[in-house]
């Protein structure tokens, strides 16, 4: 969230942020609300000196008067509410402010891509689709998924289910033996303002899966409740960074892309994903940026994919983030780039949503410290990568080095 003082003080840097990212929140109403706000309150103490003083009369003359202050205090309150609601509903709509360097852009075409890893994996024959490896090896379901659970959904079975398990806990292994990250299991369910402060609402609600009598949300990335894990806590500057890698399911409608990417196992409603999450000072968070993007970096290539990094332009960013990196790796059987990871400096945009803060010094007021988040990495799409790049002529699967400890085997046949 960003701070209304900022807003006040920095209009033309935050009407031209929205510009860049075509983002139509209303600022103008967001600032003559602050106007209004702020009269309201001068009104409010004015009318309250008023009260003191008449209370200081002569009773007769105090009896009327004191009536009609009371009134009009009462009005002014009243609006005073609506104002604030309106204000906060307005703030939780507006999107957090790109660095300087992120490119300006329209749409995903405007990305940058900064650097590639490793070459394109040479097979001297024709490769297959995922979904069609993973029908032949029988290791995916898509008929008794969509039995189950209706369309976006599928069934791993046998050595497809055992290669999306071996996945997550190389990479927890990874990032807790290797990038110093402490591992969570977190709820998968939250409650509404753990929602809030990661900023998934309420701008993203039709997205969620919710349940209406508890009131609790499914959690869409592991990095809603990570944001949360200190809400409301004044950190010491000792214990920064924190870093945190947490696995969970994760839960979206998938509204926002209906119709696109519906064969395979691309795109789901129920998907798992191990998130990398950090508490950092602010003069840190950059350095703890590139440090997490290397680390998500270090596990595909321990996976040997073929991969590129993408630094996203204003319009692509995500609604929380300052700066995002975008991780693709190659998959030759669907013939295109998958996205299997995004990594985000949030700066102080969720930490003040959440209310986390850390004392520079013992003696010193509290300040709002920097979150970032990183999937390191996302499955399926992981999953459909190795299964692509590792195919053979066969129609087998080669189980990449890495893996083969955690998989009991060296094939998936």
């Amino acid at each position: 969230m960003l701070d209304i003082k900022f807003i006040r003080e920095n209009t033309d840097m935050v009407r031209q942020a929205l510009l860049n990212r075509s983002d139509g929140t209303p600022l103008d109403e967001i600032l003559a609300l602050d106007i209004e706000r702020r009269q309201k309150i001068a009104e409010q103490d004015e009318l309250r000196r008023a009260k003191k003083e008449a209370a200081k009369s002569s009773r007769g003359e105090a009896s009327e008067g004191g009536r009609e202050l009371r009134d009009r205090i009462k009005a002014v309150e009243d609006r005073l509410r609506e104002i604030d609601a309106r204000l906060e509903e307005l703030l939780l709509q507006l999107p957090n402010i790109p660095q300087p360097s992120v490119p300006v852009g329209r749409s995903e075409d405007d990305n940058i891509v900064e650097r590639c890893w490793g070459e394109e994996r040479k097979l001297d024959f024709t490769p297959l689709p995922h979904w069609e490896l993973g029908e032949k090896l029988d290791i995916i379901d898509f008929d008794r998924g969509v039995k189950l659970s209706g369309t976006r959904f599928y069934i791993l079975k046998g050595l497809g289910a055992r290669l999306e398990r071996a996945v997550i806990n190389m990479m927890l292994d990874s990032h807790t033996r290797e990038g110093g990250y402490r591992e969570i299991y977190p709820p998968w369910m939250v409650r509404r303002e753990v929602m809030i402060a990661s900023g998934n609402l309420p701008k993203f609600a039709d997205n969620l899966y919710h349940d209406d009598t508890d009131d609790m949300w499914f959690v869409p990335t592991a990095e809603v409740p990570l944001t949360s894990l200190h809400a409301g806590e004044i950190l010491e500057a000792s214990v920064l960074p924190i870093r945190y890698a947490a696995y969970t399911a994760c839960f979206r409608r998938e509204k926002m892309s209906a119709g696109k990417d519906t064969r395979g196992i691309k795109r789901g409603h129920q998907f798992d994903k191990v998130e990398l999450y950090k508490f950092a000072r602010p003069e840190e968070s950059d350095k703890e940026h590139r440090m997490m993007l290397s680390d998500i970096e270090r596990v595909c290539q321990k996976l040997e994919l073929n991969y590129r990094v993408k630094l996203l332009c204003t319009a692509d960013i995500s609604f929380s983030s300052t700066k995002t990196y975008d991780i693709e790796v190659w998959a030759p059987g669907c013939r295109e780039w998958l996205e299997v990871s995004s990594c985000s400096n949030c700066g102080d945009f969720q930490a003040r949503r959440a209310g986390v803060r850390y004392r520079p010094t013992p003696d010193a007021k509290p300040e709002y410290v920097h979150t970032l988040n990183g999937s390191g990495l996302a499955l399926p799409r992981i999953m459909i990568a190795i299964m692509e790049n590792y195919q053979q002529a066969d129609g087998s699967i080669r189980v990449p080095v890495a893996l083969q400890d955690f998989m009991y085997t060296d094939i998936i046949s």
